[in-house]
């Protein structure tokens, strides 16, 4: 099972088995307990095997919306990616800022910005992947979280962005070592970009709260600092 879905029913089972052992003082029959657990069970084994964690995703975004101050930082994480993105010419299809939007669009996971990788696959079948690539994607992934520690001085998010990376490192065949490296390279890089394009990037978080279409976000960054195409330096 997800990590997510593991802590759920972790968190349920406690609190089942409190039930159970208050269930005496509280009048709540002993078989209650355990058909809770045994349904909980069902429904996890089903949402892993079927929905790709779909339904453990949807449960905790939606008490993660609930906060206003976790909404603000899904967003900077989020505008992060966008803008480093489009400064480095990896064209961005879409995006979202919860489970509940990306399970609206058919979209998988918890939402966040869609990337044409369209060049990247097609360079990986080749078995080989250019610096200029490789940089340009492991600076991306690693704006999010460049974008949070440069709003709130440490980052809470990005684990997926990690296992992108990750993953594409243990494609390439590459040290362990080199590729930790490789991922505080590209955050200082991201963050660097943002820094130099404050202005931008306040005025995309701004657009992405309000949920501003993708096109018009596109347009917004067009106007604030051209066609982009920053370079992504070894």
């Amino acid at each position: 099972m997800g990590q997510t879905t593991l802590n759920i029913v972790a968190i349920t089972i406690f609190m089942v088995t409190m039930g159970m052992l208050l269930g005496p003082l509280l009048d709540i029959p002993q078989a209650l307990p355990v058909i809770a657990i045994a349904t909980l069970l069902s429904i996890a084994t089903l949402d892993q095997t079927s929905l790709n964690g779909t339904l453990g995703n949807l449960l905790i975004n939606g008490v993660n919306r609930l906060s206003g101050e976790e909404r603000d930082r899904v967003v900077r994480h989020e505008a992060g990616h966008f803008l480093v993105a489009y400064l480095l010419d990896i064209p961005v299809a879409d995006y979202t800022l919860s489970a509940w939007e990306a399970w609206r669009k058919g979209m998988p996971g918890l939402g966040g910005v869609q990337f044409d990788t369209t060049d990247l696959e097609a360079t990986l079948k080749t078995g080989q992947l250019p610096a200029q690539t490789l940089n340009r994607y492991c600076t991306v992934w690693m704006a999010g979280i460049a974008a949070e520690k440069l709003v709130y001085g440490e980052s809470q998010g990005g684990q997926d962005d990690r296992q992108k990376f990750s993953i594409l490192w243990q494609q390439l065949q590459r040290p362990l070592q080199e590729g930790q490296m490789r991922q505080r390279w590209a955050v200082v890089q991201a963050q660097t970009l943002l820094e130099k394009h404050t202005d931008a990037y306040q005025a995309l978080v701004t657009a992405m709260t309000e949920n501003t279409p993708v096109q018009d976000c596109l347009a917004l960054l067009q106007t604030q600092v051209g066609d982009g195409s920053a370079p992504a330096k070894t």
